[in-house]
């Protein structure tokens, strides 16, 4: 397995290396000690969770409060998704700033979302089915839901309609307005070690 930093501190990208012969391919999705040693912190699942959705379905963008905080493991095991990881932490360097990752099974591609960093997708098909790993139970009431078309942010979601939306994500605030409720993660709590502005 490869570990890419991508622009926004703290989130990687993770390439397998797949085994393919004339049944099929085989790969390794998660290894902890791979984990603890690339990213310098250990990687213990406490949850696995599941979406299945419609095509041009858009979750997101959604995070946790910092405390408990969690860590995100998301990889698509069927159909494919556009993925956004969106930097959330009030002070980073790279306020606002994206990244955009196609996933879908046949590349086993994973995408790694630190604490207090937003995630979200689209679905670019039918029964499109997203799996994440997280290092943390559910605990009710600490979900932060961003608003995912809101305007300051202007996420590239390349949708050619309107996208199927839940109330709750319709409904939810602004980057600015749930850091100015005191609701996003600061960044000098969050920061990965040796953290800098990335280049975009």
């Amino acid at each position: 397995m490869r570990f890419a930093p991508l622009r926004v501190p703290g989130a990687y990208l993770m390439t397998p290396d797949l085994i393919r012969d004339e049944r099929g391919s085989f790969h390794e999705a998660l290894r902890a000690d791979e984990f603890e040693r690339e990213l310098g912190r250990p990687f213990v699942p406490r949850q696995i969770n599941y979406s299945v959705s419609r095509r041009n379905t858009l979750r997101g963008i959604h995070s946790v409060t910092l405390p408990p905080g969690q860590v995100k493991y998301v990889t698509c095991v069927r159909g494919a998704v556009r993925d956004l990881v969106v930097d959330l932490r009030v002070g980073s360097p790279t306020w606002g700033q994206w990244d955009s990752t196609l996933l879908e099974p046949d590349t086993g591609l994973s995408v790694y979302v630190p604490e207090g960093v937003g995630h979200g997708f689209l679905t670019l098909t039918d029964d499109a089915t997203v799996c994440y790993v997280l290092d943390r139970t559910h605990v009710p009431g600490t979900q932060i839901d961003i608003d995912p078309l809101d305007p300051q942010l202007a996420l590239p979601w390349g949708f050619d309609e309107p996208p199927l939306i839940s109330p709750k994500d319709a409904a939810a605030p602004s980057a600015a307005e749930a850091a100015a409720a005191g609701l996003l993660a600061d960044w000098a709590a969050t920061a990965p070690t040796g953290a800098a502005p990335a280049a975009r």
